[in-house]
């Protein structure tokens, strides 16, 4: 099979330089997998290193970057540099055959409880609580807190760079602390950092500019910094895509070097506005107009799949389960043995994939979750039958 058949097999290079082999991207996808203290465990780098080799980019499951932004156990911390020896093995396997590591960080906000903060209080941009099943209340962040946290952004990037990792994903979607800011459910402040939708992008553009500075003084090759965003939210007041798009517009004009949309369905329309029929991925696209790389996921499986998302002009596509289900999609697709790919999962086949017994869990957790809330678009409810449910949009 050829290269011109599917476009996806292209190569592509970002402004930074960095070249990445195909357009095949692997979301964040949470493997609740890690050490209570967020080490990472010889189970994970295992994991990586069967999932790598393929794609053309590699986003890990995500890190927390200050000790009050743990969102859940077996998460990841990039907190402190003796976390370093780890996450270099960690960079170091998801580099397999020259697929490009990206670690995604954040910190949860809300999205968090104090049996998983070991008795301190969540943390957010305003002391409202979110509208899921036994949220806690969380305390609203002093300036000089948001201060430090944005300074936490920063020397995780820093330690991201020295880890040996190719960017860094800030991960502004799925309702944690980035979107908690722009979010006018959870951000009700009259400060500089609340208020007008231009004063609710402040937060994110701060941590934007600090990733991006500590990058200009400690990265010595091509290092990426992408912005993870969900367009919309259910709740009211909330995100809606008006907010959305005036963000990305501003977003284009920072030094960021892609977008990734979170999404569990790629072609999805708005959550807000049935009569809305026009999938938000391309509002967002005609948004862009170009100026950054767009990542698109979203209950994509077959090769078909992903190069009607290409067709749309999209620069990337992600898979999320099917890439746990099939590690070697890519080289499949590559040698022209599309019929060879796996599209189901059995419990027998775990250990050959590297899914931990904990990641197996959470998955089947979110499923049953999302199989119970009517309006959570963002899940596939109908993989119990010997497939995979997803996490965050994949």
């Amino acid at each position: 099979m050829s290269k011109t058949k599917y476009s996806f097999l292209n190569g592509f290079e970002f402004k930074s330089g960095l070249k990445v082999k195909n357009r095949i991207v692997i979301p964040p996808m949470t493997e609740a997998s890690g050490f209570e203290d967020g080490s990472i465990t010889s189970d994970e780098l295992r994991y990586f290193k069967i999932h790598s080799g393929g794609v053309g980019l590699f986003i890990s499951p995500v890190a927390n970057v200050s000790e009050n932004g743990k969102g859940f156990e077996g998460e990841l911390s990039i907190t402190d540099d003796r976390f370093l020896p780890g996450l270099t093995k960690m960079a170091s396997a998801m580099k397999q055959n020259g697929t490009k590591a990206v670690l995604q960080i954040f910190h949860a906000g809300r999205m968090s409880n104090s049996k998983i903060l070991r008795g301190e209080q969540t943390v957010s941009a305003s002391a409202v609580a979110a509208e899921r099943p036994n949220a806690e209340t969380p305390r609203e962040l002093t300036n000089d807190e948001i201060e430090q946290i944005i300074t936490d952004f920063g020397e995780a990037t820093r330690r991201a760079i020295e880890a040996g990792f190719d960017g860094i994903e800030l991960h502004g979607a799925n309702t944690y602390l980035l979107q908690q800011f722009f979010s006018p459910h959870s951000n009700r402040r009259t400060d500089k950092w609340g208020g007008s939708v231009e004063k609710r992008m402040t937060f994110a553009l701060e941590v934007i500019k600090t990733c991006h500075t500590m990058v200009e003084k400690y990265a010595d090759r091509p290092f990426l910094i992408g912005y993870r965003l969900s367009p919309e939210e259910i709740e009211n007041p909330g995100i809606r895509m008006a907010d959305t798009l005036q963000f990305i517009d501003t977003l284009c004009n920072q030094p960021i070097d892609y977008l990734h949309i979170s999404m569990g369905y790629a072609w999805r329309t708005s959550l807000n506005d049935e009569s809305d029929t026009e999938p938000l991925i391309l509002k967002i696209k005609r948004q862009v107009a170009g100026r950054l790389p767009l990542i698109s996921v979203g209950s994509v499986e077959k090769p078909t799949d992903a190069q009607k998302v290409m067709d749309a002009g999209l620069d990337f596509v992600a898979l999320g389960r099917e890439m746990l289900r099939e590690p070697n999609w890519v080289q499949k697709v590559e040698n022209n043995d599309e019929a060879a790919i796996r599209y189901t999962i059995s419990t027998s086949d775990l250990d050959e994939l590297g899914i931990t017994p904990a990641m197996w869990n959470f998955l089947i957790v979110r499923l049953q979750s999302a199989m119970h809330v009517s309006n959570q678009p963002d899940y596939d409810k109908g993989l119990f039958n010997h497939k995979l449910a997803p996490h965050e949009g994949a």
